[in-house]
């Protein structure tokens, strides 16, 4: 699992996807349950499973995420 912490969500779909990985959840990480319309306007702050972690194409991964102008909680 590559880091994606820091990164733009858009960009860190693509990363995703180009190692065949295309089981993505999305949140919300200031918890405001918004939907991510245009994800390159948001930063990833945490995901599931963590960086490093080996898993299989068909693993769910969790991206939780902010706007690009918010602070990660």
């Amino acid at each position: 699992m590559p880091k994606l912490v820091g990164k733009n969500l858009q960009l860190a779909q693509d990363i995703l996807q180009s190692k065949d990985s295309y089981l993505l959840d999305q949140e919300d990480a200031a918890g405001l349950d918004r939907i991510q319309v245009l994800d390159s306007n948001w930063k990833v702050c945490s995901q599931d499973p963590k960086a490093g972690t080996k898993v299989s194409i068909d693993a769910l991964i969790t991206l939780s995420s902010v706007k690009l102008d918010e602070g990660c909680p």
